[in-house]
């Protein structure tokens, strides 16, 4: 689905509505002055919520305004909505964590509050333990269901294996194994998403530089590129060799020259061996070597940007950014997103997003 910039309405009105434990409170919505949400890979999510904490009493008095934790304490669940305040779009939801009250010579007082989303309890404690039988999918729910989420799952359901958790958090676990099979995991709502990334397109989202495009960089880096990687490994009980070897099958969103070709010609052949990560089957083999090359090859081109304040714009959404330069003008895949919001500069939305291809020259 192809959806439409936000600020293309007559009249756009963002501005972050807060509800504390799913109750929408007017003081509180009106003392907001700042907000940053910041989202990548991986999950977890983050926040930063301003307040001023001074308010007048209906008495004619003035004084704090959240010292008697009515609204926001630790541990409260945080909402935050954000877009045009008549169809505003959850943005975030989490746990409050940690407050931090702010006393100024020359201002009146602040509090800020911060808080993570439910993959907070995912990196808390360590464990070792060795998950025997089981797949990919299989250890995304059993995770899940600690956090009290529901699941949703694509693919990832193969191979069946034994997998070591050693010293690690289940956040730490499950981002080691989905990184090494090229997928993604998000919060959303109240379920874990996770699906190999080839499979990720949260939305398609159009921006027109000048327009909901406010400001955009692009870098095109052959450092980190390669024309193959290779893999291999060893499968002690049968005593065999096993091997894989990739030049991309997930190069996402895009078109244009890759990465790879332009190095071929330009420099040669760079191909990369991973040797450091152990792989018992050809198929663990070929699924590592696809992984790196494909990882490789969509840093490729990389565009960091400020939009209008957009609460779509989010980790796999596939922006079509237009109005610049040929060679740039591409559809690009969102790794990283701050929304951001200041009374000075309203609600603004920074991205960065990937691209496997450079456009022609001319």
């Amino acid at each position: 689905m192809t959806i439409t910039a936000l600020n293309r309405r007559p009249v756009y009105n963002p501005r972050p509505l807060v509800e504390i434990d799913g109750q929408r409170y007017e003081q509180l919505n009106a003392l907001v002055l700042a907000m940053d949400m910041y989202e990548q890979e991986g999950g977890l999510c983050s926040l930063e919520l301003r307040l001023s904490n001074i308010a007048s009493r209906p008495e004619g008095e003035a004084g704090y305004a959240f010292e008697d934790e009515a609204e926001v304490r630790l541990g409260a669940t945080v909402t935050v909505f954000g877009g045009d305040i008549a169809e505003p779009q959850e943005l975030f939801r989490g746990v409050i964590t940690a407050l931090e009250a702010d006393f100024p010579e020359s201002a009146p007082p602040e509090l800020l509050v911060l808080a993570e989303d439910a993959l907070q309890l995912a990196r808390m404690a360590r464990r070792s333990e060795v998950h025997s039988d089981k797949t990919l999918a299989d250890l995304i729910r059993e995770v899940a269901g600690r956090l009290g989420l529901q699941s949703e799952i694509t693919a990832l359901d193969s191979p069946r294996s034994t997998w070591v958790q050693l010293n690690e958090s289940d956040l730490a676990f499950l981002r080691r194994l989905l990184h090494r099979v090229d997928a993604d995991m998000q919060v959303v709502g109240d379920t874990l998403q996770a699906a190999p990334r080839s499979e990720v397109q949260r939305n398609v989202i159009e921006m027109a530089m000048f327009h909901d495009l406010r400001s955009v960089k692009f870098i095109a880096d052959l450092a980190n590129q390669v024309t193959e990687v290779t893999s291999a490994g060893w499968n002690a009980p049968r005593g065999q060799r096993v091997s894989g070897r990739s030049q991309g099958v997930n190069f996402g969103p895009g078109s244009g020259r890759r990465g790879a070709q332009i190095l071929q010609q330009s420099l040669g052949s760079r191909p990369e061996h991973i040797g450091h990560v152990s792989v018992t089957s050809d198929e663990e083999a070929q699924a590592l070597a696809d992984a790196v090359f494909d990882q490789r090859a969509r840093g490729f081109v990389r565009a960091e940007g400020t939009v209008t304040g957009h609460p779509s714009v989010r980790v796999g959404s596939h922006l079509q950014l237009t109005g610049v330069s040929p060679r740039f003008e591409n559809t690009y895949y969102v790794v990283n997103t701050h929304h951001r919001y200041d009374q000075h500069d309203g609600y603004q939305t920074d991205f960065i997003a990937e691209s496997a291809t450079l456009g022609e020259a001319g």
